[in-house]
């Protein structure tokens, strides 16, 4: 067995596999460049990365003998899960390992912005005497807005309590009803940011959190705040951030991650005197690298040993007989859990039947799989092995019903997804050709859950589909199907499937349309 270990992984983790007997070659620097990758891998059982070397699906060719792919920290989005997957190959990483390192950077990045130690410490080594100019202020009794709240963020809301500092949070991925998650008490976004001193982001990087802080987020944070960014490049639109530090809309940033990285040499971000920079630093600590290299090394090992998953984040728990009965259904669940996260954002019950001829099969993994898939844009860390656990952690309840009536169906699986307000949507799909949505809230209506997606909400009355259709057209947009269902209301609801995501203009175009009450555009690519 040979494991190719790239980016620095630490030597004791390494030390596991050679004691086990196995052959250790270690990249003696990043790979960029996935042909090379690709060769290096060819007779590879198992790859290590950190984050330096992606793994695009051109890394992956078929018919090696890679089968594990661990990443020695938390997120895995350098990494192609998807094509990983298709290709049989297990994803794992070691979430917990870098927890304490990551917050702590974080908070070493709001001490430096409060008391300017960086620009002094410059100044100092230049001969100078740089006082005047670099008053600072305290921590104890500012506000510090959390923007996620899970392992790293719940860790640094900890720490900041400690010195005095009042913290609230945002996190989309929470009910409202956990608003004493942690102690930290939650708000809207907007609430949060137009409250706080310093903001401060901990969510992972996701088509929805790409972006997220941008030019009217900023404008709507309290004039001559702070904005700490050690978690993902991408979620701060880094040009708006350098015209509200211009403008004195925020006194003051620190990253230590960047949309590009390295970053640019050129990049106007390295010359902005209210900006502290770090190269993505924030686990790079000697524990958490020995941590996260010791706890992936005994996972990846286990996996080979025994088919144990523990860390893996796209195969659930599952037994070779319950593989053969399940396996077919488990696209399907992937979907709708993407599907339903988009339907429900904030989800605090999911209820799931299992109808139709189920005796042979054992639900638990499904529905593993679908919270996973559910509750996976909110954190890398929520696997099918810890989903029920990241489930109750976030206030989500989930219930499962296996038998009854399945309506016609060989299987039918009936889903319902409810906020705290009682808003439900329900959904019922079947693998009867191929995986489908047969009904959905209550009306028959059929598309694939996987497919690029418009959900549509309208007077049922003539002419309203024809101008959609016209609409799409103009915009090059093809239907690859369109499926209709009257609610017996003067409503009706349709599930238009395009062959490309719609853009949003398009969409405002769309929701102009006389007779139109919504209608809302669900791409919905594995995160």
């Amino acid at each position: 067995m040979k494991v190719l270990a790239c980016d620095g992984i630490h030597d004791d983790g390494l030390a596991q596999f050679r004691d086990a007997g196995w052959e250790v070659d270690v990249a003696p620097e990043p790979i960029k460049d996935p042909a090379r990758l690709a060769a290096m891998l060819a007779d590879v059982d198992a790859l290590l990365v950190r984050s330096a070397t992606p793994v695009p699906a051109e890394a992956l060719a078929p018919g090696g003998r890679l089968r594990v792919i661990g990443r020695a920290g938390a997120g895995v989005d350098t990494i192609d899960v998807e094509a990983a997957t298709a290709r049989g190959i297990a994803v794992m990483n070691a979430p917990d390992g870098n927890t304490l390192a990551a917050a702590e950077h974080a908070l070493s990045l709001l001490f430096a912005l409060a008391r300017h130690v960086p620009r002094a410490d410059a100044g100092m080594k230049a001969g100078q005497w740089p006082k005047a100019g670099l008053t600072g202020f305290e921590l104890e009794g500012k506000k510090l807005g959390v923007i996620g709240l899970g392992r790293i963020g719940s860790a640094v809301a900890r720490k900041a309590r400690g010195v005095g500092m009042e913290v609230a949070a945002y996190d989309p991925f929470l009910p409202p009803s956990a608003a004493a998650h942690g102690s930290v008490p939650l708000k809207a976004l907007d609430e949060l940011l137009a409250w706080a001193d310093v903001v401060t982001l901990h969510v992972p990087r996701t088509k929805d959190t790409t972006r997220l802080i941008d030019a009217q987020a900023l404008a709507r944070m309290k004039r001559g705040a702070y904005l700490v960014n050690a978690a993902r490049g991408g979620l701060v639109d880094e040009a708006a951030l350098l015209e509200a530090l211009d403008s004195g809309q925020l006194a003051g940033a620190a990253l230590d991650t960047f949309a590009t990285e390295p970053l640019p040499a050129e990049s106007p971000l390295r010359a902005h005197p209210k900006l502290v920079l770090t190269p993505h630093l924030g686990a790079s600590t000697g524990e958490a690298q020995q941590a996260v290299s010791t706890i992936l090394a005994r996972e990846v090992l286990d996996y080979f040993d025994t088919g144990a998953v523990a860390g893996c984040v796209n195969l659930p728990p599952l037994s070779a007989e319950a593989a053969r009965e399940v396996g077919p259904w488990m696209p399907l669940m992937s979907a709708l859990g993407r599907l339903a996260a988009r339907m429900v954002p904030a989800p605090v019950r999911l209820q799931l039947t299992y109808a139709g001829r189920v005796e042979a099969l054992d639900p638990r993994p499904l529905t593993r799989l679908l919270v996973a898939s559910l509750l996976s844009a909110a954190s890398s860390r929520v696997t099918p092995v810890n989903a029920l656990q990241e489930a109750a952690a976030r206030g989500l309840v989930v219930a499962e019903t296996v038998g009854g009536d399945g309506d016609g169906f060989d299987r039918l699986l009936r889903l319902r997804i409810e906020d705290e307000a009682g808003h439900a949507r329900e959904l019922e799909a079947t693998l009867h050709r191929g995986a489908r949505v047969v009904r959905l809230d209550g009306v028959e209506i059929d598309f694939d859950p996987a497919a690029p997606l418009l959900l549509m909400r309208n007077v049922d009355r003539p002419g309203i589909i024809g101008l959609v259709g016209s609409h799409l057209g103009a915009a090059g947009i093809n239907i690859v199907n369109f499926s209709l269902g009257a609610k017996g209301d003067g409503e009706a609801l349709a599930a238009i499937t395009v062959d490309r995501p719609v853009p949003e203009a398009q969409l405002v175009a769309l929701r102009g349309i006389a007779g139109m009450l919504s209608i809302d555009a669900l791409s919905l690519e594995a995160p």
